[in-house]
This record gives structure tokens, C-alpha cells and sequence, in this order.
């Protein structure tokens, strides 16, 4: 088969939305940056890095969340080629959520243990998430937004939403175990794939675990 080509104009968009989560990324340093107008405070930067090690674990923290997130959503776009409001607008809400993340990060850094820190920090990644799934379900439902070699898969998203409100659930229920539970994020795949051959079908994430 020969792939269509994607028309311009989403061609465009899609550009906007990863400027957008480049500028996002780029944010969270930040408040790292500052850190280091205060550096005869601490007397050495090894002085600076022992007493920022929150803030330094958060940063770290919330770039693989975010670099994982946008991952995700190239692989959930990545076939579509025709313009499409309902693909555009959940989409616009998704990077809603990636800009929104550096404020729950700081959140994550000056008040780790409240529970509205946890609900809007892993809260944020669980909307995120459900977006994107929300983009497989269309695109399966309307595959001829697709080139036709895509492999839109909800089941895959709807895994890790299900690993992060588990998530979510354990660290406000046993805050001792800090943000350890988003380490669930890694059984996503397995357990996506485990379903599919539960039910006997194939995935994207069922092929590539072969």
C-alpha cells in the first residue's frame, strides 16, 4: 500500500504541539538555574546540589515523564494524515496538560508529601494519558484519517492509565512510599500485552515484545 501523504495543515499543527512540549521540557530547568544566583549561600556546589536534591529529583523526574508522554503521542499521531478537529482539539488539551506540568513539579519539589501535590502531579499525567488514549479509540474508530499502515491501539493507553491511578491511589494511601509507585508506568506494557493474548489478538506493543 501507499502511504498518503499528510496534508499540510496538520502537517503544521503538529509542529505547534511539539514546540509546544519543547518549550515545556525546556521550563523545568528553570528553577534550577536560579539555584545557582544562591551559591555563596551554600559555600560550594556540592554544598548547593546536597540541599536541592528534591528539586534536582524532580526535575530528573518530570523530563522522563514528559519525554515518555510526548513518546506516546508520536506513536499515537504518527500515521494520522488527514485534518481533523476532534484529532486537533484533543491534542491542543493534551499539551494543556504538558504545560501545566512544571507547575505540580515545583509543587513536587517545596510540599513532596501533601495530597494535593500528588493528585495534581500524578493527576496531570493520568488526563494526559487519557487523552491520548481517547486519539487511539477515534482512530480506530476512523481509520481513514490514517496513511492505513498505522496500528492505533487503545488498549496500550488505557494500561497506563490504569498504572497511573494505581499509582496515584498508593502514593496517597501509603505516603511513605513517596512517587516509587509511578515505577508501575514500566508493567504498562506487559500488562497490555498480556491482555492481548488474553483476547487472542495482536498489538503494536504485543509485536514489539516479541
Amino acid at each position: 500500500m501507499v502511504a498518503r501523504e499528510r496534508e499540510r495543515g496538520f502537517e503544521r499543527f503538529i509542529t505547534f504541539v511539539d514546540a509546544i512540549v519543547a518549550i515545556a521540557i525546556t521550563l523545568l530547568v528553570l528553577p534550577l538555574v536560579e539555584l545557582t544566583a544562591e551559591l555563596d549561600d551554600y559555600g560550594s556546589v556540592s554544598g548547593l546540589l546536597r540541599e536541592n536534591q528534591a528539586e534536582i529529583w524532580a526535575f530528573l523526574l518530570s523530563f522522563a515523564v514528559i519525554a515518555r508522554l510526548w513518546f506516546v503521542q508520536h506513536d499515537a499521531v504518527e500515521h494520522v494524515v488527514a485534518h481533523d478537529k476532534r484529532v486537533e482539539r484533543l491534542l491542543l488539551l493534551w499539551a494543556l496538560t504538558i504545560v501545566f506540568l512544571p507547575f505540580p513539579t515545583s509543587l513536587v519539589a517545596e510540599a513532596p508529601e501533601e495530597p494535593a501535590t500528588k493528585l495534581l502531579y500524578i493527576g496531570s499525567m493520568v488526563l494526559s494519558t487519557m487523552l491520548l488514549t481517547h486519539i487511539d479509540l477515534l482512530l480506530v474508530r476512523h481509520p481513514e484519517l490514517t496513511d492505513g499502515n498505522g496500528d492505533a491501539d487503545p488498549v496500550d493507553g488505557a494500561a497506563n492509565v490504569a498504572m497511573l491511578v494505581l499509582a496515584l491511589l498508593i502514593t496517597l494511601l501509603v505516603p511513605a512510599t513517596h512517587y516509587f509507585p509511578l515505577l508501575l508506568l514500566l508493567a504498562a506494557d506487559p500488562v497490555a500485552r498480556a491482555w492481548h493474548r488474553l483476547r487472542g489478538g495482536g498489538s503494536r506493543s504485543a509485536r514489539e515484545g516479541d
